[in-house]
């Protein structure tokens, strides 16, 4: 099949996350634990591990507020007592992340804003070995 062919050469799929504030986003990243890769004046590379996204020097601010980033981890609590640390709020302006919970789709989620709005939900599988819901 064509398509199995072609998906073989994908190397990433990354979107592309808006920043109202580049450079307070940037920080914020690398503190929460990304590698900060610059790609010219307007973009960033945010590495963690193997996976990244694009952060850009660009900022819609309805469609900032609409964007959701799903990360899936192994230990959601983990990165919460990491989250927690940080003080988000006290340094960046941002609203209260949220305590880990099980969510009625049957992931145990905790919710962080950055500095431009965005959503960040990092969720874990309770039962892990099992594949995300579809």
């Amino acid at each position: 099949m064509l398509s199995d062919r072609l998906a073989a050469g994908v190397r990433s799929i990354r979107p592309f996350v808006p920043a109202n504030n580049f450079e307070l986003s940037k920080r914020f990243y690398a503190d929460i634990g990304f590698e900060v890769v610059p790609l010219g004046e307007s973009m960033a590379e945010m590495r963690l591990g193997q996976h990244s996204f694009l952060l850009q020097d660009y900022f819609v601010q309805q469609w900032a507020e609409n964007f959701v980033m799903h990360m899936m981890v192994d230990d959601v609590e983990a990165w919460w007592v990491h989250i927690a640390s940080l003080d988000l709020p006290g340094r960046y302006g941002v609203p209260r992340p949220r305590v880990p919970r099980l969510e009625s789709w049957g992931l145990k989620v905790a919710y962080v804003f950055d500095p431009s709005g965005v959503l960040w939900h990092i969720a874990e599988l309770p039962n892990r070995g099992k594949e995300m819901p579809g």
